[in-house]
């Protein structure tokens, strides 16, 4: 159960912080502010976040988002 309940937190903490750096772009999008080094290592870690859950989704770990 220890791995399951790990699991668990591992994924809200993925949603968390891929919907966090969403928000953070949108609002620099919003100032026009998409050329920044900023913006760009958001779009990295936003990459890395869609990644992982892409991985649980063909894994069957999770359903469609």
């Amino acid at each position: 159960m220890e791995r399951l309940a790990a699991f668990e937190t591992m994924l809200a903490a993925v949603r968390e912080s891929h919907a966090q750096t969403d928000e953070k772009m949108r609002r620099l999008r919003g100032q026009g502010k998409e050329k920044t080094a900023t913006y760009r290592q958001l779009m990295g870690n936003r990459m890395v976040y869609q990644n992982l859950l892409s991985l649980y989704r063909a894994y069957g770990l999770i359903e469609g988002e």
